[in-house]
């Protein structure tokens, strides 16, 4: 009997800390569309799991999780201005420009439990970002490489989140809770962001349009309501989250004076994984997030819409959370893009209190 509520207790502490260690799909970055965002299955570290009949912030209680995170992510793109005489070989000019984007945010989110199955949050996120530009031209005589590079920071986007538990394990194995989140633009707009040509090689024309500041925030309003599931399976615990994120069309004026009406693509948003305690106070979780962002269309008075082709967002995940106190956790989790567009690589830490 004594080996049975210890295997509970240890199955519960898997599920609690399996949730706090669940990272966020890392943020993605493009010329077509803006940063896109999903929430990670409900992340309640007071919670009791199986013997308190639920996974969400507990009626009452008031749960504050600062974190920092850091995010790289690069480019690579050859061109040649020449011709080829063999296959595999090319006489000409060839230019290789890569991109470099180094994100580091800092964020305290809260959540409050305004009953046992429902719970509100705000997030609210600073962000520090810069970009580095290099190119250098090969076959041409030169060993000149430019370099060009702009930072930002400031307010990002803030966020507001609802969730639901639709079951309590009394009533299935399965847990399932449903959320909604909205995301304003509070962080400094890209399209707001002034520009201009730096010279980036010796011989004129040489030169590439940046951002003078780089923006923290993406310029879109967008909800996005969320599916996530559990399913504890001693030692084990498996879950999984569906979503979909829709970005708001506004209309916006380009630096030369032209007014657009950008619709961003919307994205749909899938990740899955396994959380294993180690004992009653360790756990590690193992996941894949995969995102599929929509075509980003814009329409212009005197042109035709143009669209943005979408692109796939997808990466690994390795998490791990230690309880370190009665009311405290410690949360780390690393991503690995696998997929071209995906952040090369995604750090977080966390540290949810509860109050």
């Amino acid at each position: 009997m004594r080996r049975f509520y210890k295997k509970r207790a240890v199955m519960a502490t898997s599920l609690s800390a399996l949730l706090i260690s669940t990272p966020v799909i890392a943020q993605t970055e493009t010329a077509a569309a803006p940063p896109q965002t999903t929430e990670p299955p409900p992340s309640q570290e007071a919670a009791g799991g199986l013997q308190q009949r639920t996974i969400l912030t507990p009626r009452g209680s008031l749960i504050v999780d600062p974190s920092i995170s850091y995010t790289q992510s690069s480019t690579r793109h050859v061109s040649i201005d020449g011709f080829t005489i063999l296959p595999a070989v090319a006489v000409g000019v060839i230019s290789v420009r890569e991109s470099q984007r180094e994100t580091i945010t800092a964020a305290t989110a809260v959540r409050y439990g305004l009953t046992d199955r429902l719970e509100v949050e705000a997030r609210i996120p600073y962000v520090y970002r810069e970009e580095q530009i290099r190119e250098r031209e090969l076959l041409k005589g030169t060993d000149h490489s430019g370099t060009v590079s702009s930072s930002g920071s400031g307010l990002g986007d803030i966020e507001a989140s609802l969730r639901y538990q639709i079951n309590t394990s009394a009533s299935s194995s399965t847990i399932f809770t449903g959320g909604l989140r909205i995301k304003s633009r509070t962080g400094t707009d890209p399209f707001d962001v002034k520009t201009e040509r730096r010279k980036i090689g010796e011989d004129e024309g040489d030169d590439i349009t940046i951002f003078t500041e780089q923006p923290t925030g993406s310029g879109f309003w967008s909800v996005q309501p969320t599916l996530n599931w559990v399913h504890p399976s001693e030692p084990a615990v498996l879950y999984g989250s569906f979503s979909y994120l829709h970005n708001i069309e506004r209309e916006v004026k380009t630096h030369n004076g032209e007014s657009l009406k950008i619709n961003p693509g919307d994205s749909l948003s899938l990740s899955f994984g396994v959380g294993i305690a180690l004992n009653d106070r360790t756990s590690l979780s193992l996941g894949y997030d995969h995102s599929m962002v929509m075509r980003t269309k814009t329409r212009g008075r005197d042109r035709d819409q143009a669209e943005f082709d979408r692109f796939q967002v997808g990466s690994l995940m390795i998490g791990t959370s230690h309880r370190i106190g009665p009311r405290t956790n410690l949360g780390l989790s690393v991503g690995v893009g696998v997929t071209e567009d995906a952040p090369d690589a995604r750090v977080s830490l966390r540290l949810p209190i509860s109050f």
